[in-house]
């Protein structure tokens, strides 16, 4: 496999890194707003100009003499991917000028010894005036000036910084339109083809989910055994759903950190709106997800709501409730009395009890999170399902309503990711939730469908003389 040069998008917070990110990987990845600090983790995609593909990383905004609060925090995660990248392109704002942050940002990138573009953004209508030429001072080269927002300019600035990696000359783009978004990038969402490929290749995608504050960065970081994110004690740190490829006893997986969920009527910036999309959007778009409780709250009623949308949307789901190092007998009682409780409906779902921070039973939560990948994705086999039902219905035969009994005659397999399965028969509209239940806890015991929801439906054949 050819190596990938890795750019790294670099500069002050509200430069445009984010919205150049989604251009070069034709996506809408990265979240966007007018809003300083919105990103704030290393976030990973795949751009390509003319024949030469390349790994983009959007980081947050960078000012390297902060001590204090959380942005001390995006620096090191700024920093690091500084130190991992074959290209940096610093980004400066050709509408506010050059400030002292760039000029602290420039001298870090020099002492770097890596290859570093001056990018100057948002200059449009102004790419070759005097507004352009003032950031020759910063001594890092002679500036190119782009407009991520409408695509001006990026072509040249990608060939010119990927240039000195080619194997040979980099095949001209036809024009700046390389970069526009095509319709389908659009949206975030996974097509079923794109779940289709992860299950070829055995990646399993993982979303992390859960309120504000329990320790779902802290999880992801343990488990890839660095940094990689931002784990930090205030509520609302994470704002994107960020990928991280990761692999553990010769398993492939993608790991999605989310947004903390906060109940509707706490939702109150514009911002954290579209980070609960993109958290719902992660939901829909996983395998697995492993909801994160924290053992020394309460469970309320936001934890049923994340879990009522895990299950809605038929996604595999593991529980896994953190601190628990931390928590008294007596706490450890009342969580489990709360989880019985208000959770009952994820009787299907293993539970473990974890420290995320010591790492203590991730290795138990990552064998459930492969039982009910595996589960998911199952195929049942037709007798075996008929069998199941017939021995189902001599057992407890579904009850009458009116002088009519339904009569199930056979069972096939419907879908994967929830497992469906299809039974036909007469007079099957008639048929309770109750003796559903009945039936999907006989279906799931037979085909060991530990960690996924299960669906059934029901077909009643057509009776031509009815009329």
């Amino acid at each position: 496999m050819a190596y990938k040069p890795v750019v790294s998008l670099v500069g002050r917070p509200n430069v445009g890194k984010s919205t150049l990110f989604n251009r070069l990987t034709r996506s809408r990845a990265a979240l966007v707003a007018d809003y300083a600090g919105l990103t704030r983790d290393r976030h990973y995609g795949e751009g390509r100009v003319g024949y030469i593909p390349f790994l983009v990383v959007d980081t947050g905004g960078f000012e390297p003499v902060t001590k204090t609060g959380i942005l001390p925090h995006m620096a090191k995660q700024t920093e690091q991917a500084i130190a991992e990248s074959d290209i940096i392109i610093f980004l400066v704002d050709a509408r506010s000028g050059i400030n002292a942050h760039d000029h602290d940002i420039a001298r870090l990138l020099r002492k770097s010894g890596q290859k570093v573009v001056l990018c100057v953004n948002k200059a449009e209508g102004m790419r070759h005036g005097p507004s352009i030429s003032e950031f020759h001072e910063l001594g890092l080269g002679t500036p190119i000036a782009i407009s991520a927002a409408h695509g001006d300019g990026v072509v040249q600035l990608i060939e010119d910084a990927l240039i000195a990696y080619a194997p040979e000359p980099v095949p001209k783009a036809e024009s700046d339109f390389e970069f526009d978004f095509p319709e389908e990038a659009a949206s975030t969402e996974a097509s079923p083809s794109d779940v289709d490929e992860d299950v070829r290749t055995h990646r399993i995608k993982l979303a992390i989910v859960g309120r504000p504050n329990v320790g779902k960065s802290t999880l992801i970081n343990t488990l890839v055994g660095e940094n990689r994110v931002i784990a930090y004690d205030m509520p609302g740190t994470t704002r994107d759903a960020i990928e991280i490829e990761f692999e553990r006893d010769g398993k492939l997986y993608t790991l999605i950190d989310t947004a903390g969920l906060r109940k509707r009527g706490k939702v109150f910036e514009a911002v954290e709106k579209f980070s609960v999309i993109k958290t719902l959007q992660a939901i829909e778009a996983c395998n697995v997800v492993l909801l994160m409780l924290d053992a020394q709250q309460e469970i309320s009623d936001q934890d049923a709501h994340i879990a009522g949308f895990v299950l809605e949307t038929g996604r595999a789901l593991v529980v896994a409730i953190n601190k628990w190092d931390g928590t008294t007998p007596e706490q450890r009682e009342r969580i489990q009395r709360e989880f019985d409780r208000k959770l009952r409906f994820l009787s299907f779902a293993k539970q473990h009890n974890i420290s995320a921070m010591r790492g203590q039973g991730i290795n138990l939560v990552i064998k459930s999170v492969n039982t009910a990948h595996a589960a998911a994705f199952a195929n049942l086999s037709t007798p075996k399902l008929t069998r199941v039902l017939q021995e189902a219905v001599e057992q407890q035969p579904p009850p009458r309503k009116g002088i009519f009994r339904p009569k199930m005659r056979y069972a096939h397999q419907g879908g994967q990711n929830p497992p469906l399965v299809i039974v036909h028969g007469n007079a099957l509209d008639s048929i309770s939730d109750s003796y559903r239940r009945f039936l999907e806890s006989r279906f799931r015991d037979a085909f060991e469908l530990a960690g996924t929801p299960l669906r059934i439906e029901f077909k009643s054949s057509y009776n031509p003389y009815v009329d």
